[in-house]
């Protein structure tokens, strides 16, 4: 398992209520550390009152155990910094986003 197989599969999880973007790719990831077949997540949500926070943490988590069924998969949630449009990643729909 590396970090790059852990982003692979974090592209395959879209949050509810932003359905055409991948949470990687909307930068809600803030970082992954690998330790064997421990895994820790640092991520954000759109906002402190995300009414699919507990739902996103679980896609993930078995996301991950899906391919890893051996892993443990922690995820810590922060938000410094808050997550703004302008962090997503794809630039066609971070101007979308922005427009708004």
């Amino acid at each position: 398992m590396t970090k790059e197989n852990i982003i692979d599969i974090l592209k395959t999880v879209y949050d509810p209520e932003v359905p055409i973007l991948d949470i990687y790719n909307m930068w809600l990831v803030y970082d992954i550390n690998i330790d064997s077949d421990n895994v820790q997540l640092l991520m954000t949500l759109t906002s402190p009152a995300c009414p699919m926070a507990d739902m996103i943490v679980e896609m993930v988590k078995n996301s991950i155990t899906e391919k890893y069924p051996n892993a443990k998969v922690d995820i810590n949630i922060t938000f410094e910094p808050a997550w703004e449009p302008k962090m997503i990643k794809d630039e066609d729909i971070r101007e979308m986003f922005l427009m708004q």
